[in-house]
């Protein structure tokens, strides 16, 4: 780890006032890690656990405001959480280790950095960390990588599942930085790499995430968070699926769906959430879902398996958010 210096500010427009090459510090799950590995080399480190960022409050439209420096954990067990959006509290069980969502926050998750193995070794081509030297992952073992969403520059997979779930919400994020406030649909908040990889988001610079709005939705129980991963616990998705249905009389009203594991942002498709309305659910109504979800998918050498697999997984959150009956997080059998 290279040398760096540190501040602790207490207001909000001091911390957004940075000198250049600076990163800012929450939970540290992931930005320890780079620094570690001589990925990430800031010379500023901005700590953020001195802000008043913690709090789980309801919204006056009845929505639900989450604080960037709340943790993952105390976010799944909130009974806010767990009682009207029990759909991210599944998602954020799914992810890491009860150790890491012990200390990971809500914002610090937003802006974790793809665990792509090429961009973790520094002497390995990579245009996310080194813009311009190429991507070490076409052609290379790229099992885990990305099939939606890829670029001729980089088809590294978004990591994260609190995210897909949030995506699926339809979410907000809340930003301020030197230019003021504004806040951003969690959809448009993570950038497609094209051709400039390295920009994994739409933040300024010295902008700060605050909060998550969650909007006042409920699916009852017609909601699941499926994840296929290499084993039960402390892995990324190979593939994963967040949906929710609302639904009356057997009728599906409103569809919402969000993919991990398969796209280099969490992956949405409104064409295929609106197929849902007004329809009774049924094999053929997931397949087409499925279809559409996947339509622009790009294979490369090892990830093949992902595009046979993804529509299964799809078809099968859909059939247990139908019928009500959401994936366990802690008996991880799939019925």
């Amino acid at each position: 780890m290279r040398q760096f210096s540190y501040s602790r500010p207490d207001t909000l427009d001091t911390a957004s006032h940075t000198p250049d090459h600076t990163r800012f510090l929450a939970g540290g799950t992931n930005l320890i890690d780079l620094m570690k590995s001589d990925v990430e080399r800031p010379e500023h480190v901005v700590d953020l656990n001195a802000l008043s960022m913690s709090q789980i409050e309801e919204c006056p439209d009845g929505g639900l405001r989450l604080g960037a420096l709340a943790t993952n954990a105390d976010t799944a067990a909130h009974p806010l959480v767990s009682e009207r959006y029990p759909l991210l509290a599944s998602a954020i069980l799914a992810g890491a280790s009860p150790q890491i969502r012990n200390r990971a926050t809500n914002g610090g998750n937003l802006n974790q950095r793809t665990r792509c193995h090429y961009f973790y070794d520094p002497d390995m081509a990579c245009n996310k960390r080194s813009p311009g030297t190429g991507c070490s992952a076409k052609g290379g073992r790229n099992r885990i990588m990305a099939i939606l969403g890829t670029s001729d520059a980089c088809i590294a997979t978004f990591p994260s599942d609190m995210c897909v779930a949030l995506a699926a919400l339809n979410a907000t994020v809340n930003l301020t930085g030197p230019e003021g406030e504004r806040s951003v649909p969690l959809r448009d908040y993570h950038r497609l790499p094209e051709d400039t990889p390295w920009q994994d988001n739409i933040l300024r610079t010295g902008e700060i995430v605050t909060s998550i709005d969650l909007p006042s939705i409920s699916f009852g129980p017609h909601h699941t968070y499926l994840k296929i991963r290499d084993r039960l616990s402390f892995a990324f998705a190979i593939v994963s699926v967040a949906a929710g249905l609302q639904m009356e009389n057997n009728t599906i009203q409103k569809a919402c769906i969000a993919m991990g594991g398969v796209g280099t942002k969490p992956w949405c498709v409104p064409e295929a959430e609106a197929l849902f309305e007004g329809k009774t659910p049924s094999p053929s109504l997931f397949r087409d879902a499925a279809e559409c979800l996947l339509q622009g998918a790009v294979t490369d050498r090892d990830n093949a398996a992902k595009l046979k697999l993804a529509p299964r997984v799809i078809i099968r959150a859909l059939s247990q958010a139908a019928a009500g009956t959401p994936q366990s997080q802690t008996q991880k059998t799939i019925f």
